[in-house]
This record gives C-alpha cells, sequence and structure tokens, in this order.
C-alpha cells in the first residue's frame, strides 16, 4: 500500500515535546488555572432536542480501545452495533437497521463505499478523531439530507478554527499504543487570524492481527492513513467560506470474508460557503458542494495466500489469484436557507445527489476491465420548521421530496422513483418537574439500493437473474418518543420507538445457480436474493446514572431491538441482542477511575440463512459479559494520559453480529470468529 511520507510518526514526536514544554511553561505561569481530568466515555453521551439528538466528542478516548473507524466509534453509543468482519471497517448497525437506512454524513456530505459486499463501507473513510463532534438524530426526525435515513442520521462535522491575532494557531495531537501492534498518530493544527486560516488533519492507524481469548490468532490487520486539508477565509463576522480537500488510503485482513481489503483510496475536495444576518428575517444561507471518489481493490492473494484450484490443462493444483477493483464517484449539493419570525424558525433548501459505480474482474478464468455499471441521480427539496408554542411546548416539523433516478449500464435498464418523507415532533420541558421529553412520528420511502439492487441473485419474482425493477421502495412510518427526568443525584432517561416497515427489503442466502463463459452452467453459488416484506419493528434505550459522592458515580443503559415478518411472525434476521452496560468512576481534579462491565444476552430470535449484503443468522448466539478497566491523569494543562485493559478476564467470545470466519483452506468458513482477547492500551494527547 502507498502511502505519504509525510511527518507524522517523527512530527508527532515533535509535537508531542513541544507541547509538553510550551504547556509545562504555561502552566507555571498560570498555575492557579484548575482544568478538571479528563475521562474515558463509556456512558451515555450530551443530548439535544430532549434527548433525540445525541452528541459525542470523537476527540475523547472511548472504551473498547479508541476507534480506529467511523463504525467502532458509534458502538460507544446507545443503540448502535457492528457487523464485524475482522479488526476494521465493520459495518454499522443502528436499532436492527443496516446499510443506507442509517444515513452517514462527513461535514454535511455522503461518501458512499463501492464494494459490492460493502467491504468499505461509508464508515470505513471515516477517522473519528479528525471531527470536532458527531451528532446522531434517531429515526425519520429530520428531512434535511437527501435520500433521508429511516432509522438514523449520522454527522461527523469539524467546526470552524476560533483564531485571532493573540492566538493565530492551535491543534491538537495523540498517539496511542496497545496490544498486538496497535499503533495510531493523529494530528490536527491550523494556522491563521481572523480572516483566514489553514487547517491540516492527518493520521495514520496501524495494527497486527489479534488474538481471541483462547490465544488462537485471528486474521485482522490494518494499516490506513487519512489526510485532509481545508483552507479558509472570514471576512467579516457574518461570512465564512472553506475549501477542502484529501487523501487516504488503506488495508485490511479479514476473517470474515474470502478476500481481503488491498487498497481503500479516497481522494476527495469541497467548497462550502456560509452567510449570516442577511436581513432580520434571513439569518443564514448555506452552501456547499463536494466531489469524492473512492478506488476500492479486494483481492485473495496480496494479504493471504491464495485458494488452489485444478487446472484441466495440466491436471495440477495451481494457484488460483484473483481481485475486483471497484470506484464509486459521486458529486453532492446543497442549498439552504435559515428565516425567522418571532417563534417561527425555518430551514428550506434544495440538494442534489450524482454517484457513478464502476467495476473490474481478474482471475485465471476471465479478464474484465473496468467499466461503469451503474448511475445514480437524485434531485431534492425540503423544508423543516420550528414553533414555539410556549414555554414549555415546542413543535417541529419538516417535509421533503426526492427524484431518484438509476441507470444500470450493464443489465440495459433504468428506474425513476418519487420519494416523499415527513415528520412531525412535539418537545416539552417541565422544569418544575425536572423533566423533558419529545414524541414524534416520521414517513419515509427508501430506493434500494446499490447493494440491493446489483449484489443480489433474484427479486420478488424469483428469477434467477439480477432483477432491477422487481424490488419496491421501502416505506417506514415509525413513532419515536423520549423521556428524561433529572433532579439531585439522580438521572434517568429514555428513547422508545415503533415502525411499520412496508415492503421491508430482506436478503435471503440460499444456493444459486451460476455461469461461466458462454452462458454454460458452473456450479452454484451460496449469495443472496432479495425481496419485499412487510414488518413491525420496536425497541428501546434506556438508562439511569446516580452521583453517590463529589467523586463516585455510576450509570447502567441497556438497548434492546425487536422485529418480526407481518405475514409469517418469523423475526427479522441480523438484530443485535439485548445488551447492558455498567459504569463506575472515581474522579478527582488529576485522574479519574473507570470500570465498564458489558453484559449481553443471547439471541434466540433469528432467521436461519436470513440477513442483509454482509451477513446473515446461522445460528443462537451464546451471551456474554466482558469487563474493561481505565484511567487518566492530567500531566499537566492541556497534556492528558489515558490508558485501559480490554476484556480484563481474557474472555473467549462471539458477537452475535459477525461475518463468518475463515477455514483452513483460506476460505470463508461454517463459523463465527471470536473476538479480541485482553487487549492493553495508553494514548497520550496534547493542546497547543
Amino acid at each position: 500500500m502507498a502511502q505519504p511520507q509525510f511527518f507524522l510518526q517523527p512530527l508527532s514526536a515533535a509535537i508531542c515535546l513541544a507541547c509538553y514544554s510550551s504547556t509545562s511553561i504555561a502552566a507555571q505561569l498560570d498555575h492557579d488555572t484548575a482544568q478538571l481530568a479528563p475521562i474515558v466515555v463509556t456512558a451515555q453521551l450530551n443530548n439535544d432536542a430532549n434527548g433525540l439528538i445525541i452528541h459525542a466528542d470523537p476527540k475523547q478516548p472511548i472504551q473498547p480501545v479508541p476507534a480506529t473507524d467511523g463504525a467502532d466509534y458509534l458502538q460507544s453509543i446507545p443503540g448502535f452495533s457492528s457487523i464485524k468482519s475482522g479488526g476494521t471497517n465493520g459495518d454499522v448497525t443502528f436499532r436492527g437497521m443496516f446499510g443506507s437506512r442509517i444515513k452517514i454524513l462527513s461535514d454535511g456530505t455522503e461518501n458512499l463505499g463501492a464494494c459490492p459486499a460493502r467491504m468499505d463501507a461509508p464508515t470505513s473513510y471515516i477517522q473519528p478523531e479528525s471531527y470536532d463532534r458527531i451528532s446522531v438524530i434517531k429515526g425519520p426526525q429530520t428531512v434535511q439530507y437527501a435520500n433521508t435515513g429511516s432509522a438514523a442520521t449520522v454527522i461527523f462535522e469539524r467546526q470552524k478554527p476560533q483564531l485571532s491575532k493573540d492566538k493565530n494557531y492551535l491543534g491538537q495531537a495523540s498517539v496511542l499504543i496497545g496490544s498486538f501492534g496497535r499503533l495510531d498518530h493523529n494530528i490536527e493544527a491550523a494556522v491563521g487570524d481572523e480572516k483566514k486560516y489553514i487547517r491540516l488533519n492527518a493520521n495514520r492507524s496501524e495494527s497486527n492481527s489479534y488474538q481471541d481469548g483462547d490465544g488462537h490468532t485471528v486474521p485482522s490487520a490494518w494499516e490506513r492513513w487519512n489526510t485532509d486539508l481545508a483552507l479558509g477565509w472570514t471576512p467579516d463576522d457574518d461570512t465564512w467560506i472553506e475549501l477542502t480537500g484529501g487523501k487516504a488510503d488503506g488495508e485490511a485482513e479479514y476473517a470474515g470474508r474470502a478476500m481481503d481489503g488491498s487498497q481503500f483510496a479516497r481522494e476527495s475536495l469541497g467548497l462550502r460557503f456560509e452567510k449570516k444576518n442577511l436581513t432580520d428575517v434571513i439569518k443564514k444561507v448555506e452552501g456547499q458542494v463536494n466531489y469524492s471518489y473512492n478506488d476500492h481493490v479486494m483481492d485473495n492473494f496480496r494479504l493471504r495466500t491464495p485458494p488452489m484450484t485444478h487446472d484441466m490443462m495440466t491436471h495440477q493444483m495451481l494457484p488460483n489469484p484473483s481481485e475486483m477493483q471497484v470506484t464509486r464517484r459521486t458529486l453532492n449539493s446543497r442549498l439552504a436557507m435559515t428565516s425567522e419570525w418571532d417563534k417561527l424558525s425555518l430551514i428550506t433548501g434544495i440538494d442534489t445527489q450524482q454517484n457513478h459505480h464502476a467495476g473490474s474482474m481478474k482471475s485465471m478464468m476471465m479478464n474484465m476491465p473496468l467499466a461503469t455499471n451503474m448511475k445514480f441521480h437524485s434531485y431534492g427539496a425540503f423544508g423543516e420548521f420550528t414553533y414555539q408554542l410556549n414555554d414549555a411546548y415546542k413543535l417541529v416539523s419538516g417535509a421533503r421530496i426526492d427524484q431518484v433516478k438509476i441507470d444500470a449500464l450493464k443489465l440495459n435498464d433504468e428506474r425513476k422513483e418519487t420519494l416523499p418523507s415527513a415528520f412531525i415532533r412535539v418537545e416539552n420541558q417541565h422544569p418544575e418537574h425536572h423533566a423533558k421529553s419529545y414524541i414524534g412520528l416520521g414517513y419515509v420511502e427508501r430506493v434500494p439500493d446499490y447493494w440491493e439492487l446489483f449484489s443480489t441473485a433474484h427479486g420478488n419474482t424469483g428469477m434467477s437473474k439480477p432483477t432491477f425493477n422487481d424490488l419496491d421502495t421501502e416505506k417506514t412510518l415509525q413513532l419515536d418518543m423520549g423521556y428524561q427526568h433529572e433532579r439531585g443525584a439522580f438521572s434517568s432517561w429514555v428513547s422508545a420507538y415503533a415502525g411499520l416497515v412496508n415492503d421491508f427489503i430482506l436478503l435471503s442466502y440460499h444456493h444459486h445457480p451460476t455461469t461461466g463463459m458462454g452462458g454454460h452452467s458452473h456450479g452454484s453459488s451460496f449469495s443472496a436474493g432479495a425481496k419485499n416484506v412487510d414488518a413491525v419493528i420496536a425497541g428501546a434505550e434506556a438508562g439511569i446514572g446516580y452521583q453517590f459522592t463529589d467523586a463516585i458515580q455510576a450509570d447502567l443503559s441497556t438497548m434492546y431491538a425487536w422485529g418480526e415478518m407481518k405475514d409469517n411472525h418469523d423475526p427479522l434476521p441480523q438484530i443485535a441482542p439485548l445488551e447492558g452496560r455498567f459504569n463506575l468512576r472515581y474522579v478527582q481534579d488529576k485522574y479519574s477511575l473507570g470500570l465498564l462491565w458489558r453484559a449481553v444476552a443471547k439471541q434466540d430470535r433469528i432467521n436461519l440463512n436470513k440477513g442483509n449484503i454482509v451477513g446473515y443468522d446461522i445460528a443462537e448466539s451464546k451471551g456474554f459479559s466482558t469487563l474493561a478497566l481505565n484511567a487518566t491523569y492530567k500531566v499537566m494543562n492541556d497534556v492528558d494520559l489515558a490508558v485501559g485493559i480490554d476484556n480484563v478476564l481474557d474472555k473467549t467470545y462471539t458477537e452475535h453480529l459477525n461475518k463468518l470466519g475463515v477455514g483452513v483452506d483460506g476460505q470463508v468458513g461454517t463459523e463465527q470468529f471470536n473476538n479480541t482477547g485482553r487487549n492493553y492500551w495508553a494514548r497520550i494527547s496534547m493542546k497547543f
């Protein structure tokens, strides 16, 4: 894998020393300033909209070991799980929902993966620590972004650096080391003044394959890097223009796939602007255009020994290397305006997305050149308003319409869809009862995505060939509600939902005939076919917290998702089981100590060989629990040290959401692979 030889390792060490020295001097000059110790994030996070919207700070360390990609970080937020394939690049799920039902945005734009089996899910291209904030909007409760997510909308965002003549630079850096050769470097630096700035985000992460609790090695090594550069101009307090560009690449071994990812190349370019206070009514106009190009290569020979095949000419067993290259070019644009009249706030806008997918395949049997096989175009308009009914109640509502056209070039076919979505929500606060709550109803239609359209063997008709217009759009009507209470040392919260999903897109795995050269039968493959079913979903996330003393605090959280098909009452597949987490902390001015106990119930609600593009149910899963410990210490102002031990008892366990493990012949086997055994890590971070 080609990497830029930019300063990451040597400069990170230099920055550590420089920051250590500068903060040491600053501490001596300003030793009266008290700063509390940092903590490792293990509990419910900050929230908004009375608990509907979750906010997280990705620059804080989390446990288990600080995240390597977006899916890793989201698992620390109740309701999220991940279908793992190895050590990195898992595919996130929320409330049992998967794929394009979860809208993943970075700085307001969508960067789609290319792999037909979602080896490079959108979160694979996101390094959480390079962002300033993560926001999660649960359910279909916003319409501000193209092709609305029915399960959740997740936004990774960077904020404009606050620079001045007195402080014309700022930044932070961190280095993490851990078991199994884990080594991370992260650097963020901005230089400028009130009018202009340049910001660099750069990071690199690597790890060897880990060992499970029994000491068995699980193929899971990775190596990845990201760089993003931003040029900003703020000619006045109400104007902001920013030009961004980025590059990235990586490679990953997968325990649960027949191929590894030998390239995850990303290129991106974006331009955004924001103008505030145009009139007394028009408070803000914002717009952005973003281009991304993902070039992904998967193969079975660069990171593993290729499988053997029988050569018909020589009658010998020979290596059979093969690779697939897939690319995705995505162009997003958005223009929005915020207006305010007295108690009413209104956001209106338009957005578009165009993405082109291409693929190639090389092996002993074929050599297909890279060619475009799908073109996707969407155009949308939206309006979302907030009205303050009185001091206690707020009404939030919105609607949007999307026009979608998909050209299937390899099938010489196309489809067009008009997709409506809307929601209405009431939020209320009762200060006298120390409580706040919300209740909302949302509706969204989702067109089958690339993976469901192109990676499945048949649709509703059962035809043994790829279908394109056979799958209906998925229609979700969902009720969301939540309640928060805080009084004295006690706090509690709950978020619940119930929904009807008509034409839910379900994937069923079984043997399908395959064809070789000339269309002749070439055996069969165990692959997925997609069809529509009607389903009912429900579940909740909840937690309680208690401050025993000024130093000791504890909280307990739980999450549960449930789904069922309406026609035969079979469970929806690939839903994470009931899970609970208990956190105990001891916090002092300079240091903190933490304990995280995670308990996961068995999952006996399965639907054999049914699932999604990445995984499917193969058996009931066993329950398990793990214990993790962490500690932090404020070395000095702006220099923090965090250490942790994950899976303290070195247990051998398997997550229910898990790709199949690899057999002795190097191909995907019949059992799930185990999670990481005992894992030690340490992270030092500093601001400057």
